[in-house]
């Protein structure tokens, strides 16, 4: 205690010379003062609503299971011991506790309970955080802890490795009052994480022989002399042959085959989210989901030997600003990715640049604003002010964009109002549908983003206003000046950088992603069971031109999540829109390039759409991810193709 009062009372040179503390302690205080924990803190922070939890256990699902059996054991020994043992994962948030209930019952007055989180960044030295700090086993007793409010515990942690790779994923910590220390406590911990780190072993063992199992039910045609990568479902390469493809080294070096992550941390939640997420030098492959019991627990990737050196060509991969704006937009066509791109470089870019969004009612404009909200702020409060200019009436216009003083017209608020750009001042302003505003407030706002200051209606004072301007359209603004409807100046200084989001019927490929991602997400939020789609429904979805765009497929989700629940979907459930819509007759063979034969329409010329069926495969050199895209055709549906004809599926 006289070191710690010294400690904070600044005299350093003085505590080490009379106070003399462990090494690891003292190291600890140090960085609990440089990161300014406070030191009378009485409790860590807790998070234990319902939905809190039920994210905690989902997400820590693995290392809960790994550790039930050494729980089980032990929890039983320490009833009437007073001493509690906790499990925490990375993060030191806690998700299991056993042992004395009477001490559980006191744990709770400090947090030490499920959903407490207890890193030495927020509640100072502990034997959770300072183990998850120091990697490897420690105790911290009584005054040894740099919050006040803790003084009275005594704790031992031990950081859990993954077997995997060597990567710390959780601990366990012994912890009660000062009386129940003893020096063997570490070990006791210790040998508990090393339990726990042997049943994870044994786990991912059995998981990889039974993901190898299932990828060898599921793909007979697999040819010995194909590369290929088997991943988990948190994204790790389990299993790789020893036949590389072409400019891949994760083949190269045998011991470095374990422990290799291909896909980022968190791990792919479906089969959509793994494709979506493969590094640039692994689209050549083919995807098979791996399911067990009927859960997405991996996929296998194949490389047919007769794919070509060169690297398929890809659109540029966007930069994302943040996590958050990488959920923000589903879609992976080229089209889709190009325009996400030019958002994201004006989103980063230092200067105020202006953008137009152009592209059909439905498509998404709002959220590539969003996109670039969220890549710009200079500030976590950085607002985004959206005005419809559809929606203000003219005589309003004036008022809703810049703002009025008290008494400038019949109707004014008493006290005055501040227009869109002030409210914007600092972020970000969307006009939606800027051609509906009115041609005579047009040369105002030409006004305000010339000089950035705003006057309020009735009003001689200038207001500054630091503001991007994105505005966007569903029409051609270009044939709108030509007919004199918009000023011709005004769409020069709101186009500085222009991007067009391509209608749902020319987004490649992006239909099953974003069928998946409503399905999912609609389930989530109701609770319910995710929708299954018959193949042939499936493909009735593919081919129909979706003239609503995204905001179509989005409403239909949710209607059919409401008039058909948790069942399968088949054709008869769709709306007589879709069901009874002609197919596209081009679709299937769009961009398939001729040969010595000629693509026809397949129900009128014999043997020209196995053919077509070949020659997609050659330009695709065997992916059949990518034919199924080219050809504008379900999955299911190409490899009922493909048996018909008996084209084998490793096509060379």
């Amino acid at each position: 205690m006289s070191a710690w009062e010294n400690l904070l009372a600044g005299k350093t040179e003085e505590t080490r010379l009379r106070f003399p503390v462990r090494g690891l302690i003292h190291e600890s205080w140090e960085r609990c003062i440089s990161g300014g924990i406070d030191e009378q803190r009485h409790e860590a922070p807790l998070s234990n609503s319902k939905d809190d939890i039920e994210h905690l256990t989902r997400n820590s699902g693995e290392l809960l299971g790994a550790a039930r059996r050494s729980f089980a054991v032990v929890g039983s020994l320490l009833d009437g011991t007073g001493a509690m043992m906790v499990l925490a994962d990375e993060d030191g948030v806690l998700i299991d506790v056993i042992g004395d209930k009477r001490t559980i019952h006191n744990g709770m007055d400090i947090h030490l309970g499920i959903g407490g989180k207890w890193t030495e960044d927020v509640v100072g030295t502990n034997g959770i955080g300072t183990a998850l700090w120091a990697g490897e086993p420690v105790f911290v007793h009584a005054a040894e802890h740099f919050c006040a409010g803790i003084k009275s515990w005594t704790c031992a942690g031990a950081p859990i490795r993954d077997p995997f790779d060597g990567k710390i994923i959780g601990v366990v910590d012994l912890s009660g009052h000062p009386d129940i220390f003893r020096p063997h406590n570490t070990a006791l911990v210790a040998a508990a994480a090393r339990e726990i780190e042997k049943a994870l072993a044994e786990h991912q063992n059995e998981q990889r022989t039974r993901l190898l199992e299932a990828f060898i039910a599921e793909a007979p045609s697999y040819r010995r002399t194909d590369g290929l990568i088997i991943v988990d479902h948190l994204g790790r390469a389990i299993y790789c042959s020893k036949v590389p493809p072409p400019g891949l080294d994760v083949f190269s070096d045998p011991a470095a085959r374990r422990g290799r992550r291909l896909l980022p941390a968190s791990g792919p939640r479906n089969i959509a989210e793994l494709t979506a997420a493969l590094p640039d030098r692994l689209r050549a492959c083919h995807v098979s989901p791996l399911t067990l019991e009927g859960e997405f627990r991996g996929a296998a990737l194949v490389f047919p030997a007769s794919a070509k050196s060169a690297a398929v060509s890809a659109p540029r991969r966007p930069r994302w600003p943040s996590r958050e704006a990488a959920d923000l937009i589903v879609g992976q066509s080229d089209a889709m990715l190009s325009a996400i791109d030019i958002a994201c470089r004006v989103a980063q870019s230092s200067e105020l640049t202006s953008l137009l969004i152009e592209g059909e009612t439905g498509v998404g404009k709002e959220l590539f604003a969003r996109l670039v909200h969220l890549g710009s702020r200079r500030s976590e409060n950085a607002p985004f002010i959206a005005l419809n200019c559809g929606a203000i009436t003219r005589e309003l216009f004036g008022s809703e964009l810049f703002g009025h003083v008290a008494g400038a017209f019949t109707g004014a608020s008493r006290d005055g109002k501040a227009g869109a750009f002030e409210l914007a001042n600092g972020g970000v302003l969307c006009l939606d549908e800027i051609g509906e505003m009115p041609l005579d407030i047009q040369p105002f706002l030409l006004r305000v983003l010339e000089e950035r200051v705003v006057h309020r209606l009735g009003d001689n004072r200038g207001r500054p206003v630091d503001v991007r301007l994105i505005a966007s359209t569903n029409r051609d603004l270009k044939q709108e000046v030509a007919a004199g409807r918009f000023r011709r100046d005004l769409y020069y200084r709101i186009s500085t950088v222009v991007v067009s989001v391509p209608p749902l019927r020319e987004r490649e490929g992006d239909i099953p992603l974003l069928l998946d991602h409503f399905n999912r997400k609609i389930a989530e939020r109701t609770g319910a069971q995710p929708l299954e789609f018959s193949a042939d429904t499936f493909d009735m979805l593919i081919a129909y031109s979706w003239p609503g765009n995204v905001r179509e497929l989005k409403n239909l989700v949710e209607r059919l999540h409401v008039l058909a629940g948790g069942e399968r979907i088949c054709v008869a459930d769709l709306p007589r829109e879709i069901a009874a819509a002609p197919e596209r007759t081009q679709s299937a063979w769009v961009g398939v390039p001729a040969g010595n034969f000629s693509i026809e329409k397949p129900c009128n010329s014999p043997g020209s759409e196995e053919r077509a069926l070949r020659a997609a495969l050659e330009v695709e050199h065997g992916n059949l991810s990518r034919v199924a895209v080219r050809l504008g055709i379900s999955r299911p549906t190409l490899y009922r193709k493909l048996d018909q004809y008996g084209i084998r599926r490793s096509f060379t």
